[in-house]
């Protein structure tokens, strides 16, 4: 099993490499930032008594904040030819309004439209949030 491993990795090009353990970082990284987001949302819907839309709205920007750091000097650090840390940091913020409208939709879909408690939308915002942020990051934020 491990020399098929190892000879599967070896058959990958450079570029297919380097995806992989991007995948892999964003994987483990990802999951933390996301689970801190959504701990932030849950606090602030429940101990907090905030409504979703607003406690979605604080969760973002501190997740934003944890991400930026931890995804530009670990996840795709090495990755593309970053001109300006300033360029980065703003298609960052850009990619994550996109995110952040994606769970604003969640949370409208949930609290709004069905009727759900507010912690429903913990679930699209960790299972498939997450997935479109990788490709924003990867294709435009740390090109």
């Amino acid at each position: 099993m491990r020399e098929d491993m190892v000879r599967l990795w070896h058959g990958l090009t450079p570029e297919r490499r380097a995806l992989f353990v991007q995948l892999i970082r964003y994987g483990v990284v990802g999951v933390g930032v996301t689970l801190f987001q959504i701990a932030i949302y849950n606090l602030l819907i429940g101990a907090g008594h905030r409504p979703p839309l607003v406690a979605n709205t604080l969760a973002t920007a501190a997740a934003m904040v944890v991400g930026y750091t931890i995804h530009s000097r670990f996840t795709f650090d090495g990755h593309g030819e970053r001109e300006s840390e300033l360029r980065a940091i703003l298609r960052f913020v850009a990619a994550n309004m996109v995110g952040f409208a994606a769970n604003s939709f969640w949370v409208w879909l949930f609290t709004s439209a069905l009727h759900l408690s507010a912690h429903w939308p913990s679930v699209p915002m960790f299972c498939v949030t997450p997935a479109l942020l990788f490709w924003l990051n990867r294709m435009w934020v740390f090109e």
